[in-house]
């Protein structure tokens, strides 16, 4: 007897990488004076795929990441157990007073992980429930610029959450013209840097707070799926 499987995904709706080629921005790249959409250091992100059939993103896709891997010394942030499940919207200032609390350093290189309690909440609610999952848990404020201006001064390497965005969308524009997502273009467009969302982190992070400890080397690989703008993870850690 042989058994087999075929399985169809949607790359993005569990635990996965953003490629850089997910979130770009409008920007004047080639000096035309007209902004275009282009992701990060100017690379179009898509092109025609003409004769070939479909290719995926010509720039910036999740290949590279696949091929060379991503492992590092991951931090770990225990939003939940700051702010519990309440929605909030996490600022510079929030995350300094945990990082004074709990003793955290943060160094060049290191792989952020925010745990915000979300994806132990959706795997616990009913299917009538799940709408609990749009006001509950802590996200980052990608509208805080002082935030913006920690990641990258900081150089820390990527941000992991437990949640479905790391941030909240932004509903607060109007006509004028502006990201949907703040902390997504600065982090994916601007500094090249990649997003991990709906991580399982609970586990781990109660694990890590009941000895004190924070650090960990974390290895997350993404699934090889060649010219794809995500692609799911199964992260480890080693402590």
């Amino acid at each position: 007897m042989i058994s087999d499987d075929s399985v169809t995904i949607s790359p993005q709706y569990s635990t996965q990488w953003d490629a850089l080629a997910h979130v770009g921005s409008m920007f004047d790249a080639y000096g035309t004076g007209q902004p275009e959409p282009v992701g990060y250091n100017g690379f179009r992100v898509s092109e025609p795929a003409g004769g070939e059939g479909f290719k995926g993103t010509e720039h910036l896709s999740i290949t590279p990441m696949a091929q060379h891997g991503i492992q590092g010394r991951g931090v770990m942030v225990n939003l939940r157990r700051h702010f519990g499940d309440a929605a909030r919207k996490v600022t510079l200032r929030d995350l300094e007073a945990i990082f004074r609390a709990d003793k955290i350093e943060v160094r060049t290189g290191d792989i952020l992980c925010l745990h915000t309690g979300l994806a132990n909440l959706a795997l616990t609610l009913g299917d009538d429930e799940q709408e609990r999952l749009k006001t509950s848990c802590c996200v980052l404020d990608g509208s805080d610029p002082a935030l913006l201006n920690w990641i990258t001064k900081s150089r820390i390497a990527a941000i992991a959450a437990d949640n479905h965005a790391v941030e909240r969308r932004n509903h607060e524009l109007s006509e004028e013209r502006g990201p949907l997502l703040p902390l997504h273009e600065h982090c994916l467009f601007k500094l090249g840097l990649p997003l991990g969302e709906l991580w399982h982190l609970t586990q781990l992070a109660n694990w890590l707070d009941s000895r004190q400890r924070h650090a960990f080397f974390l290895t997350a690989a993404p699934m090889y799926l060649p010219g794809l703008v995500g692609a799911p993870v199964n992260p480890i850690a080693t402590v």
